[in-house]
């Protein structure tokens, strides 16, 4: 078994009076492609963003590593978060989208450039250096939010939904770049509701409910012998 590299310790958290997450626990180990589903509302997105830093949560306590991270910010951890809407910078080209977290955290001319290079190479966009955003489709957008994710050298990679907001014909290059990710044992948590993809790609599944997860197991086991009520009724309305 791989090293623990995530650890969610009695994680709750409420918005506006109502509880999202209730004594949440999760133990995610290093090269594992971990997808969460479940309904709306059921605190999917609300895990990852606690993971990711953008929320704190009322209480219990985020490992990564053996570190306790509860209270860091997004940008000191080593995790990096891809998001449903792109997020990247209009007013930059795609060479200066890639290159800015690596300017801020002082990295050489040579060394940026050398990333880019690569980013652009993985996703398939050589070349695309110097195109505005809003010249690239959103798929192209979507895995260009990616590889400047990836950048960084993160060592887990945290997807919200990442192909919801495209086109059903661009679906299949941002879950192209994922698939490769994986390949490459890229550590994963990733909120989808890409069946297939999860599938196909995951090692293990998740089922949240009412801010619990209820059912975990190997794909092959979570959408072929279900146990638990609730996700057989999930299944049945999504498969």
């Amino acid at each position: 078994m791989e090293k623990e590299l995530i650890k969610l310790q009695h994680l709750s958290k409420s918005f506006d009076g109502e509880l999202i997450l209730d004594d949440l626990e999760l133990t995610i180990h290093e090269n594992e492609f971990v997808t969460l589903l479940g309904p709306s509302g059921c605190g999917k997105t609300t895990t990852l963003r606690l993971i990711g830093g953008f929320e704190t949560p009322d209480s219990g306590r985020i490992i990564f590593d053996g570190a306790d991270i509860t209270d860091l910010p997004p940008n000191e951890r080593r995790l990096n978060t891809v998001f449903q809407k792109y997020a990247l910078f209009g007013h930059m080209s795609i060479a200066e989208n890639i290159a800015f977290g690596l300017k801020i955290s002082k990295k050489s001319k040579a060394y940026i450039q050398d990333k880019i290079k690569y980013a652009l190479k993985l996703v398939n966009l050589d070349g695309f250096e110097k195109r505005s955003v809003d010249s690239l489709s959103g798929g192209q957008q979507q895995r260009i939010a990616i590889v400047r994710a990836l950048a960084m050298n993160p060592e887990g990679m945290l997807f919200d939904e990442p192909t919801s907001a495209l086109d059903p014909e661009m679906v299949g290059e941002v879950l192209n770049v994922m698939s490769e990710l994986a390949r490459e044992h890229m550590t994963m948590v990733v909120v989808t509701h890409e069946m297939g993809f999860a599938k196909e790609v995951a090692t293990r599944v998740m089922f949240m409910d009412g801010g619990h997860f209820v059912e975990e197991a190997p794909p092959a086991e979570f959408f072929g012998k279900p146990k638990n009520e609730r996700l057989k009724a999930f299944l049945s309305k999504v498969l």
